[in-house]
């Protein structure tokens, strides 16, 4: 089963939704979403013993979670859920329209969905209406059809974590079980999940049967379909023991991958199926995904890279590269605390951080630009030596006092060249201003690129799956000013940001751009995302000399001009 930590923390933060569109006090609102992020980011397994020592939890919060821990939910939740109309919650979910929006157009033009709310929009029954103008409604036009283009979908973090709570359910029931298709692939968003069991048929009704079921689809001895609470789909296939290697190939996909390995099978006179490869009724390969490949005289091509652009030619030729790993990471170079937004204290993410094994490790929290975080120089010098201090009870963890910096309109950073100069490292991100135009966004990126104390672009594309789309930038030119100026282009691994996304890293890498897949870690936990991160870089196909945080830090260091 998941952490009751991920339960918790989505029943908190629809609290706080539900209570912000009764018009309920904007601080309280706030207080409810800081427990659910704190809750998600809590280091240890929720239990009513310990809710009081997750931070920002008070006695009245503490409540709420020890009865949902109980019975799956609390009164006052339940209370809301009756009360806020189906049609109001459903338009929040459009991005940029807020809580007071959607009540007011529910109740004064009967707008019930989204899909309404465009045929308003369409019809000109909005216009004119007080505080929605002409860009307002353009911008919540752009935001049904996000919703509509996400519809199903999930970002791969909501998918893995669905995919593993299935997998530790049903491993006791099987002889072997795994995930496959675009999970596995390590796509960013995941329209359904497809998981495969060398198992009895009994399997399926204890699928059917798991707690966070909502809806069977199609239900069989060889393959189930079901909707879970975090509205994917889950389909679960029973495959023979001696076919498990050629239905992981097929079932991963992709589709045009798949082809491909089916016509070079059959220019050899042979049959590739999801049982396995055949000469005539001969299995020449099936129980293991590496031999199919082996046997059509191939390299063996890592998941990620399943997608149709010329990795079977490359594979036919022995010219596939050797994709950078998770394990060829030696540390982490955006991450942060509560000294800023981070939930975890500094001494407690460096344990965390030397836990894992890393050769060095970067705190970057946010600088005073951010002014939510209210961060002053004293602060941070504070922090700095801090860091000193724990640097001597981890004498094989490099410790690296950083920081994130703001980009602001004109593509200016916190703090004078003096002060930044004595970082280790300078991450600089855009954190507003997001509609800037495409010239103005695309100078913006490049000013910051040719400042000598940045080091690092973080999360480039500002993206925020389902909820923002990229900034619009002329990423072509920045990334060949990136290339000169040696600037690194983060691949944050936040699953619902996943930024850069693919495309843009392989334009980036066709450039010569080079990369860090850092975490952005806010609490514990979060320093596992770097999986994710390390999926884009293989479906980009980078290696480890792309990737900036494989290497020694004294090659680092040299890199972006730090070696003080």
């Amino acid at each position: 089963m998941p952490r009751a930590n991920d339960e918790a923390a989505a029943a908190l933060r629809e609290y706080a939704d539900l209570f912000a569109l009764s018009g309920g006090d904007a601080f309280r609102v706030r207080s409810y979403q800081k427990a659910a992020k704190a809750v998600a980011g809590f280091a240890q397994d929720l239990t009513p013993d310990n809710v009081r020592t997750v931070p920002g939890v008070g006695d009245a919060i503490a409540k709420k979670i020890t009865q949902f821990l109980k019975d799956g939910s609390f009164r006052q939740l339940d209370d809301l859920r009756a009360k806020i109309p189906d049609g109001v919650r459903q338009l929040t979910r459009v991005p940029t329209l807020g809580p007071k929006t959607a009540i007011m157009l529910f109740e004064t033009y009967g707008i019930d969905s989204p899909d309404a709310l465009a045929e308003a929009i369409a019809a000109g029954r909005l216009a004119g209406v007080k505080g929605l103008g002409p860009k307002s409604l353009t911008k919540l036009l752009k935001g049904i059809e996000q919703l509509r283009q996400n519809a199903g979908k999930v970002h791969i973090g909501v998918a893995m974590s669905m995919a593993e709570q299935v997998i530790a359910a049903l491993s006791d029931s099987a002889d072997r079980i795994d995930y496959a298709g675009s999970l596995r692939r390590m796509k960013d968003r995941i329209g359904d999940v497809d998981i495969l069991a060398v198992a009895p048929p009994s399997i399926m009704a204890e699928f059917r049967a798991q707690s966070y079921v909502t809806e069977v689809i199609a239900g069989g001895d060889a393959k189930t379909s079901v909707m879970t609470t975090e509205g994917l789909q889950i389909d679960l296939r029973v495959v023979p023991a001696e076919s498990w290697g050629a239905a992981m190939q097929y079932f991963t996909g992709s589709k045009e991958h798949n082809v491909a390995l089916r016509e070079r099978a059959v220019k050899k006179g042979w049959r590739l199926s999801e049982y396995g490869l055949f000469d005539g009724e001969d299995v020449l390969a099936a129980a293991e995904e590496k031999d199919i490949y082996a046997k059509l005289g191939m390299q063996y091509v890592p998941p990620p890279l399943r997608e149709g652009i010329g990795e079977v030619e490359a594979a036919v030729r022995g010219e596939l590269p050797l994709v950078v790993e998770l394990s060829d990471l030696v540390g982490d170079l955006h991450t942060h605390t509560d000294l800023t937004d981070g939930l975890a204290s500094l001494a407690d993410m460096v344990a965390a951080a030397a836990d894992r094994g890393y050769a060095y490790y970067a705190v970057t929290d946010h600088a005073p630009d951010l002014a939510m975080q209210r961060m002053t120089l004293d602060k941070m010098l504070r922090q700095r030596e801090e860091l000193r201090q724990l640097q001597r009870r981890y004498p094989k963890l490099r410790l690296l006092h950083g920081t994130e910096l703001n980009i602001g309109p004109d593509g200016s950073v916190d703090w004078p060249g003096d002060v930044l100069a004595d970082f280790d490292v300078c991450v600089a991100s855009v954190h507003s201003h997001f509609d800037q135009p495409r010239e103005e966004m695309t100078r913006r990126f490049i000013t910051a690129c040719e400042n000598p104390n940045v080091d690092i672009i973080g999360h480039p594309t500002t993206r925020k799956i389902g909820r923002r789309e990229p900034v619009d930038a002329d990423w072509d030119a920045i990334f060949q000013v990136a290339a000169r100026t040696k600037t690194i282009m983060e691949i944050d691994s936040y699953p619902d940001r996943s930024d850069l996304p693919v495309d843009l890293v392989r334009l980036a890498k066709h450039h010569g751009v080079k990369f860090s897949v850092d975490s952005d870690s806010h609490a514990i936990p979060h320093l596992a995302y770097q999986r994710f991160g390390i999926g884009i870089a293989q479906r980009a196909w980078l290696t480890v000399d792309d990737v900036v945080n494989t290497w020694p830090l004294t090659r680092l260091r040299e890199f972006i001009g730090r070696d003080h």
